[in-house]
């Protein structure tokens, strides 16, 4: 088991996630959380803005992994999006964004968002991963290969 897998509610994938813009997708993100974890929505986008302003969360690939951390949240929480257009995430390698995750945890939160960070990292390193990530049917497989993956 990763240490995701207690931690993404099957709610909280989506597949085919139409947004317009990253500013737009965490301001959905946030209504998200909100309507998933009881925490203010407009938090949620002000955490993922500030430290976006701070520099990309997208890796290349096509993938980002958007964080931050939240006074309001009790436990860490996440969201897996497969976006149905790709959005411009400033990657390193200029590529536009079609995988998302996004991790949020509690202000005071210990290292243990670290080790996750460093987990997603290598889940979305696997180019076979990549592959069967876009290639996955609906939400529910897309939860289930997450949830799957062993580093």
């Amino acid at each position: 088991m990763n240490l995701v897998t207690p931690l993404l509610k099957p709610a909280n994938v989506l597949a085919d996630f139409d947004t317009s813009s990253k500013k737009r997708l965490f301001e959905q993100a946030g209504q998200m959380f909100q309507a998933s974890h009881g925490v203010s929505g407009t938090e949620v986008f002000d955490s993922l803005f500030s430290r976006e302003k701070l520099g990309s969360t997208a890796l290349g690939y096509g993938i980002a992994i958007p964080h931050g951390r939240l006074k309001h949240l009790k436990e860490t929480a996440c969201a897996f999006l497969r976006l149905k257009t790709p959005a411009d995430f400033d990657a390193p390698d200029q590529q536009p964004v079609d995988l998302v995750f996004i991790l949020l945890a509690p202000a005071a939160a210990t290292d243990v968002h670290l080790q996750i960070l460093g987990e997603l990292a290598a889940m979305f390193s696997d180019e076979d991963f990549r592959a069967r990530l876009r290639a996955a049917p609906d939400a529910a497989g897309l939860h289930r290969l997450i949830t799957e993956w062993t580093p």
